[in-house]
């Protein structure tokens, strides 16, 4: 059994987040504090969810300190603020993932379950075109910046990047229908793909008309949405 830490100072919403964790199968330890969150982290531990703004201090300084000092487990931000600014913030504190309230409860299950399935493995990294993608944190990093990508960014990517051929929009689509039932179609993934032009730079990601997408290692071959 998987177990989570939950890291949540409103004693409603953190009840009802155990309830949701434990009808899914997991295990919860619950603190309301950073304080609480520091004793209880233990090896048990799995995936931590932790909301940002807490009694004691700030959810994002506290997954920096941890980082620094070695932890690897994934970070998963509960936050009430979805400025670019907070979300960039968070991810380069070494955050994996984040989740903005009012939120939906199988969306946050299935973001969960990703983060997991992503933490069992070896904390191989992959490298290309001065990219770097760590795999146990599920992040994509460039010049030695972690990158702003969303669970979908991020999963696009390394997609693209483990796979040298060109990858079809129906396996692209297959793979973004996440557990939560959220569906992905193809103008969202269009959407998705622009978006990441811009943080990855456009000359990475080439649409092969009628076929799909390819990552490329130059800015030689011409690129659009």
């Amino acid at each position: 059994m998987n177990t989570i830490l939950l890291v949540e100072d409103d004693a409603a919403l953190r009840e009802g987040l155990t309830e949701l964790f434990e009808r899914d199968g997991y295990e919860v330890i619950a603190a309301g504090s950073l304080r609480e969150a520091r004793e209880r982290l233990s090896d048990a531990v799995q995936a931590i969810v932790m909301d940002v703004g807490l009694p004691d201090g700030d959810g994002v300084s506290q997954c920096r300190e941890w980082r620094a000092a070695g932890e690897t487990r994934p970070v998963l931000f509960l936050t009430a603020r979805g400025e670019e600014f907070d979300v960039v913030r968070g991810l380069d504190s070494g955050g994996n993932d984040y989740v903005t309230k009012p939120f939906r409860m199988q969306e946050l299950l299935s973001r969960v379950r990703v983060l997991l399935r992503g933490s069992t493995r070896s904390a191989q990294t992959t490298s290309r075109s001065g990219f770097v993608v760590n795999h146990e944190r599920m992040q994509v990093v460039k010049d030695g910046e972690v990158l702003p990508l969303t669970l979908t960014e991020y999963k696009i990517v390394t997609m693209l990047m483990d796979h040298p051929a060109v990858v079809p929009r129906e396996r692209l689509l297959e793979v973004l229908w996440d557990e939560g039932g959220k569906f992905i179609d193809d103008n969202t993934l269009s959407v998705h793909m622009s978006r990441l032009r811009e943080k990855v730079g456009a000359e990475h990601i080439s649409t092969i008309r009628g076929v799909g997408y390819q990552w490329l290692d130059t800015s030689s071959a011409e690129s659009s949405c």
